[in-house]
C-alpha cells in the first residue's frame, strides 16, 4: 500500500501540472527494474518463485480438467482456453521452469519432463525467459528514453510536456509491437500482465456463476498487492486525461476534476477489497473459523482510500482554516492506515510475530546458549519465524526497512526544507513505496513457498547453505554440481 496516499498537483495552466505526469512513467521504470532485483535474489537463495506464484492456477487447472472428465493434463484448452495455459505452465517455463508437479530442473531453469521439444527449441525459450538481467537493461533503456524524448520534444521542438509523455509511450508501445527477437519475451510479459489484468475484475462470486465461488489465486492477489503501491500513477494517468481532455485550457478548480482520477487511483485498492470479500465468501460457507480475517485484511485496504479522497479534496479547498483542519484529518488517517497495514505485513503476509506467548520469552532470555544442542535457534527465529529462507540478518533488515518506509509521509513536515516543491516531494514518496514492495516482495514470496511446502520439507536448520541445499542458487548448482553432495557428506560426518 502506498505510504504517502497523497496527490499533488492538479489544478492551473502550463507546465506546472503537466510536469507531474512525468513521475508516473518514471516509478514504473522504477519498479521494473526493482522485480528483476527481486528474480535475482530469489534465484540466488534458490526460490523459485514463479512456481509460488502460479502453483494456484496449476491447481486450478488441473481441477477444472478432472470435472471434465479429462484425465490429460495437455497445454490444450481449458474452462478459459489456452489463456488459462499460458498463465500458468508456461509462465513457469519463463521464469525458472516451475511445471505441473512443481519440479524444476536448476541447471538450465526448465522442466526435466520437457524431453526433446525444449532442446529443438532452446533459442526460442531463451529469448522468451524473463531475467533479472533483461528487466534491469530493459528498465534503464526506458529511462534513458524518457529523458531524450521528454528534452527533444519540449527543448528542441518546444513542444509541452503532455505530448512529451505521449511522444514516450507512443515511442515504447511501437518497440514492443515490432516483430523483433530480442523482444519476444516482453511482449509475452505484456499479454501475461494483461491477462492478469482481466483476472482481476473476474467476479469468481455467485452473481455470475453456479456453484462455490472460485478461490483468488495467489498470483491476482500479489498482482493487485503491486497495483496497490502504483495507486498514485493511477492517479497521474486520471489526471493526464484531464490536462488532455481540458487543453490548452487549465483544468477548472472543481470537485468532479478530481473524481476521476481519485476513482482511478482507488482502483487497486477496491479490486483488493473486493478479492478479500470474495474469500471471506467462501469462508463463510465453508464455516472457516477464520474467515475473519478476510474480512480484517478489506477494512485494511478501506483504510487507504480515505487519505487518498481527503487529501484530493484538499486541493479543491481555499480557506486556510479548512485547509489546516484537513491537514491534520489526513495525518491521522495515514498513520492509521500505515500501523495496520506494517502490522499485517507482519503477522499475516510474512507470517512472522504469530505466537505473542512466545516472543517475549524468548526475546528476553538472558544465559548462555548450548553449542551443543544443533537446532537451537536464534533470537531472531524466536521472535519472527522458525523457518527464515533469507536468514535472521537479511529478513531483520528487511522488517526494519519496511517498517521506516512504511512512515516515509512523515517526511511531508520537512517538505518546504528538503524538496523543491509538493510534487517533488510525492515524487520521492513514490520512488520510496516502490523500494518498499520490493523489499516486500521477497518475504511474501518466501512465506507463500513455506506455506506450499509445508509438511514436504525436513525441519531442519535452514538458515545454514551448507545445510540446506536448497538455499543455494540455481547458477551456482550448475557450476558445482557435486557442492550440495559434499555439503551433506560434512553434515553427515
Amino acid at each position: 500500500m502506498s505510504s504517502g496516499q497523497e496527490v499533488g498537483s492538479i489544478f492551473g495552466e502550463g507546465a506546472g501540472p503537466a510536469q507531474a505526469l512525468l513521475r508516473s512513467p518514471t516509478v514504473i521504470i522504477a519498479a521494473v527494474g526493482l522485480w528483476g532485483m527481486n528474480i535475482y535474489i530469489f534465484r540466488l537463495f534458490g526460490i523459485d518463485y514463479a512456481h509460488v506464484l502460479t502453483l494456484d492456477l496449476i491447481k486450478e487447472k488441473e481441477a477444472l480438467t478432472k470435472d471434465d472428465g479429462d484425465g490429460t493434463e495437455e497445454d490444450g484448452e481449458g474452462s478459459d482456453g489456452s489463456i488459462r495455459s499460458s498463465g500458468s505452465a508456461s509462465l513457469g517455463k519463463r521464469h525458472g521452469g516451475a511445471t505441473k508437479n512443481g519440479k524444476v530442473d536448476h541447471r538450465n531453469g526448465r522442466s526435466p519432463s520437457a524431453g526433446s521439444a525444449i532442446t529443438t527449441n532452446t533459442n526460442i525459450d531463451a529469448n522468451n525467459d524473463v531475467t533479472s538481467y533483461k528487466l534491469i537493461v530493459f528498465s534503464l533503456s526506458l529511462l534513458v528514453l524518457l529523458h531524450f524524448s521528454t528534452k527533444i520534444w519540449i527543448d528542441v521542438i518546444g513542444g509541452t510536456a503532455i505530448g512529451a509523455i505521449f511522444t514516450f509511450y507512443s515511442a515504447v508501445l511501437i518497440g514492443i509491437c515490432l516483430p523483433l527477437p530480442s523482444t519476444t519475451w516482453v511482449r509475452t510479459a505484456c499479454a501475461t500482465i494483461v491477462h492478469r489484468i482481466f483476472e482481476l475484475i473476474n467476479p469468481r462470486c455467485f452473481c455470475f456463476r453456479e456453484g462455490m465461488p472460485s478461490a483468488i489465486p495467489f498470483i491476482d492477489v500479489f498482482f493487485a498487492d503491486a497495483m496497490c503501491s502504483l495507486s498514485k500513477c493511477f492517479f497521474d494517468m486520471g489526471m493526464l486525461w484531464h490536462l488532455a481532455w481540458h487543453y490548452p485550457d487549465p483544468v477548472p478548480n472543481d470537485m468532479h476534476s478530481i473524481l476521476i482520477p481519485s476513482f482511478v487511483a482507488s482502483l487497486p485498492y477496491l479490486i483488493r477489497a473486493r478479492q478479500c470479500l470474495v474469500m471471506y465468501t467462501i469462508g463463510f460457507t465453508k464455516n472457516d473459523p477464520k474467515k475473519y480475517q478476510h474480512m480484517l485484511n478489506a477494512i485494511k485496504y478501506s483504510t487507504s482510500l480515505w487519505p487518498l479522497c481527503v487529501s484530493a479534496y484538499e486541493k479543491t479547498v481555499t480557506s486556510p482554516e479548512e485547509k489546516a483542519f484537513l491537514e491534520k484529518v489526513i495525518i491521522a488517517l495515514l498513520a492509521i492506515n500505515s500501523t495496520y497495514s506494517l502490522a499485517w505485513d507482519i503477522t499475516m503476509d510474512w507470517g512472522m510475530m504469530q505466537s505473542p506467548q512466545v516472543v517475549v520469552p524468548e526475546s528476553c532470555a538472558v544465559g548462555p546458549v548450548s553449542s551443543s544442542n544443533p537446532g537451537s535457534k536464534s533470537c531472531a527465529h524466536a521472535v519472527l519465524r522458525p523457518r527464515l529462507r533469507f536468514g535472521a540478518v537479511y529478513s531483520v533488515a528487511i522488517l526494519l526497512v519496511d517498517t521506516i518506509l512504511r512512515y516515509s509521509w512523515l517526511l511531508r513536515f520537512y517538505e518546504h526544507n528538503l524538496f523543491a516543491s509538493t510534487d517533488a516531494y510525492i515524487l520521492c514518496t513514490q520512488f520510496l513505496e516502490a523500494i518498499r514492495r520490493s523489499l516486500w516482495n521477497l518475504l511474501r514470496v518466501e512465506w507463500e513457498h513455506i506455506k506450499q511446502n509445508r509438511g514436504k520439507e525436513a525441519e531442519d536448520d535452514d538458515t545454514d547453505p551448507e545445510h540446506d541445499p536448497f538455499l543455494i542458487s540455481p547458477s551456482a548448482m550448475a557450476m558445482t554440481p557435486m557442492r550440495s553432495t559434499q555439503a551433506k557428506d560434512r553434515h553427515e560426518s
